[in-house]
């Protein structure tokens, strides 16, 4: 029975915001759970070298610093008549230690306890004698 003569039917649509939202949080569920591999390494053939070592080694001034403040240049002890003149004293046994050597390495083997400003004068004596390469010597505790 068909109580509505003249009126017409309205065609059923699905309404497609609610399925666009579940997609979404299935994407973001999706997304969240993912996990992504990395490649850890690659597979590289690196070139081999055939140079032959360095014959001659940097001339190297190794200078100890005490406790103390007491210096010695390559086992050497030097005489600091006072804090005020190290530099230029410390200056002048570089310098001596240097002839003959060509572009010389000073390397300095400081006490942990040692002052700062003691080190600082071995620094200003490479200055003064115009030596400008410096490294510190260092050890690595014992238990590593």
């Amino acid at each position: 029975m068909n109580f509505r003569r003249g009126a017409s039917r309205e065609e059923p649509e699905i309404n497609l915001i609610p399925l666009i939202d579940l997609f979404l949080v299935i994407i973001i569920f999706l997304m969240v759970t993912t996990t992504y591999s990395k490649f850890s390494e690659l597979q590289i053939t690196l070139p081999s070298a055939d140079a032959d070592k360095a014959v001659t080694r940097p001339a190297e001034i190794n200078v100890a610093v005490t406790k103390d403040g007491h210096y010695a240049i390559d086992n050497l002890r030097v005489n600091v008549r006072d804090e005020a003149s190290a530099a230029t004293d410390l200056a002048e046994a570089l310098k001596a230690s240097a002839v003959g050597r060509k572009e010389p390495i000073i390397i300095i083997n400081a006490d942990a306890l040692s002052t700062h400003q003691s080190v600082v004068n071995v620094m200003e004596a490479a200055r003064m004698a115009q030596i400008s390469q410096i490294t510190f010597a260092t050890q690595t505790p014992a238990g590593q």
